[in-house]
């Protein structure tokens, strides 16, 4: 009895959505936030969220966030 091919292609799919999901899974739980600060002269550095620097960078980044407040929605033209 041969497979119907929808059911071949649904298989095929579900397979690579299945390996994307696991990838995403991995990629999330490996990443640790950090902030990268580039200079005028082209160098950029890289501060994890535990170093002292990377902290002062992540509270100045909320209080810019809190002072901006929430986005607004625009009307969009269908």
């Amino acid at each position: 009895m041969t497979v119907k091919p929808h059911r071949l292609l649904l298989e095929r799919v579900s397979s690579y959505a299945d390996e994307a999901a696991a990838y995403l899974r991995r990629r999330r739980h490996l990443r640790k936030p950090f902030a990268r600060t580039y200079y005028p002269d082209g160098r950029s550095a890289a501060f994890t969220a535990d170093s002292e620097e990377g902290r002062a960078m992540f509270l100045a980044a909320s209080r810019l966030i809190e002072v901006a407040g929430p986005p607004r929605r625009t009307k969009s033209t269908k």
